[in-house]
């Protein structure tokens, strides 16, 4: 690491395009989205700490709810950016949209985050170490924006899901489901209730 930038090109995540131009935003909407967009590329693309905390207004906070990491204010934010986040993404990490809601204060974004669990990830799975194997988890990002800069973030995924996934939980007595709950989201026409059929087959037996 040099500074606040990672130097190895080969760690840049993968941002897959779902759609082309986003159209039918308001110049307003269109100046959010083109700030989170920036976010994001500081973030995953060039992997520099400053300019992520340069897109943040100065009492900014970030809380990955189900783990509560991140931090409040830049100096918070940029040690958690620097030291548990941005050097603690696996390389092959995957990005996809689903859907993207704008409004005037905030957006929201859907998308399926995919990756091998070859490093520890302090921000995600804090004191596990790597598996090895491949996690597809549902992601939604709530941001919060004030005076033309982000103000906070909310994440939220399902970690119940990763944690079978790796293998750390065992989801055939209990009511969760491993990658199944992020190709649902893809495609709605997988099978609905499979967890409410197996608990009936389960209490007859």
């Amino acid at each position: 690491m040099e500074g606040s930038r990672i130097r190895d090109p080969e760690r840049k995540i993968a941002m897959i395009e779902k759609q082309g131009a986003r159209g039918g935003l308001t110049a307003e909407q269109q100046v959010l989205n083109d700030l989170w967009e920036e976010h994001l590329r500081d973030e995953f693309t060039t992997q520099d700490t400053n300019a992520t905390i340069d897109t943040m207004v100065p009492d900014a906070y970030v809380n990955h709810i189900p783990v509560l990491t991140g931090g409040v204010g830049h100096s918070q934010l940029r040690e958690f950016y620097s030291r548990h986040f941005i050097p603690k993404m696996p390389r092959d990490t995957e990005i996809l949209p689903v859907s993207r809601t704008i409004g005037t204060e905030r957006l929201v974004d859907e998308m399926i985050f995919r990756f091998t669990h070859t490093v520890e990830m302090d921000w995600m799975l804090p004191g596990i170490a790597p598996t090895g194997r491949r996690v597809e988890c549902a992601l939604v990002v709530i941001v919060h924006f004030r005076e033309g800069k982000l103000a906070h973030e909310h994440i939220y995924w399902d970690q119940a899901s990763v944690l079978v996934q790796l293998g750390l939980l065992d989801s055939s007595s209990l009511p969760t489901a491993g990658k199944e709950t992020a190709r649902k989201l893809l495609d709605p026409g997988l099978p609905s209730n499979e967890l409410i059929r197996r608990a009936r087959t389960s209490h007859r037996e």
